[in-house]
């Protein structure tokens, strides 16, 4: 008897443990999950609370023209930053200034009140991802990426539609930028050694190739390389907070760490930068001007 009882608990043992292995990962890989929530939504979600948000189309004007969400309004990154000049000279690119950046806010309705949900085209060059650091940065919080973008939009069964919708201006002040989201390049050349530099643009452009007409080829000193699209699943939405966390793990990346991301011309990277902080590297920022500026200062090191 005491055996068979013993072999009826052992058996038990056994069970229990299978079935934790089974179910407690499942478990834990949806709690992780639910960080990831604090950055992005679903097309499914958006579909229902569309008349509750303002919905920002970060794409390109024309790609706007073709067909957008309803009531979308467009916004195109360069509409938001200062484009005098040319890339490569310092300040090219890079946000405009709070007061400025006020105005063109308020033009588009947004309240700084009303919840943010911007999409593009990902991975495409992470204009979203860019609009809802620059918002984060006018000190709007309140701002989602939709998951997939607008093809995930489609996919959904989504309205999509070329009316253009009536836009009411409000007035919208920046109190201050949020600084500690964004690097210039004087602080990140004063800071070399110390923080950890992620590169999010293609491995080819990390090595040294010259695609956009920058004044110079390679990457900054210690830079580990983080391709912008490897954060992407197949179909274009967002990997899982497990697979990004062991993606940045990989790159020896901790969650203490400073962490400076950049990529051309600061929009790869402003998104790379918002998906770090969601997995938990709070210290994570992006380098508006980017390689443009760096590599146009000839007295800057390059690896």
């Amino acid at each position: 008897m005491k055996t068979n009882n013993g072999r009826v608990i052992f058996l038990a043992l056994i069970a229990l443990i299978s079935w934790s292995c089974l179910v407690l990962p499942m478990n834990v890989g949806a709690a992780m999950d639910e960080i990831k929530a604090g950055l992005f939504v679903e097309a499914s979600w958006l579909k229902e609370n569309l008349s509750k948000v303002t919905v920002v189309d970060a794409r390109p004007e024309k790609d706007f023209k073709r067909g957008h969400l309803p009531g979308a309004v467009s916004a195109p990154w360069q509409s938001f930053a200062d484009m005098r000049g040319k890339p490569g000279e310092p300040g090219w690119g890079v946000l405009l200034p709070k007061e400025q950046l006020s105005t063109k806010l308020g033009a588009l309705g947004i309240d700084g009140k009303t919840p943010l949900v911007v999409y593009a085209q990902p991975p495409g060059w992470g204009e979203d991802g860019r609009f809802a650091w620059m918002a984060k940065m006018a000190g709007i919080h309140d701002v989602k990426i939709l998951n997939g973008g607008y093809r995930a939009w489609e996919r959904a069964g989504g309205e999509i539609t070329k009316e253009m919708p009536p836009t009411s201006s409000h007035s919208f002040t920046i109190a201050d930028l949020e600084k500690g989201l964004d690097a210039t390049t004087d602080w990140i050349h004063s800071s070399l050694g110390r923080i950890k530099i992620v590169d999010s643009r293609s491995k080819k452009e990390f090595e040294g190739a010259v695609k956009y007409g920058e004044a110079r080829g390679g990457h900054l000193p210690g830079a580990v390389l983080i391709a912008f699209e490897t954060m992407f699943a197949p179909d274009n939405t967002i990997k899982s907070t497990r697979e990004l966390r062991q993606m940045f793990e990989a790159a020896s990346l901790k969650p203490e760490d400073e962490i400076v991301t950049y990529c051309t011309a600061g929009i790869r990277s402003a998104h790379m930068a918002l998906v770090l902080r969601m997995t938990g590297y709070a210290k994570a920022r992006n380098y508006d001007a980017s390689f443009y500026e760096w590599a146009g200062m000839k007295q800057l090191p390059l690896e």
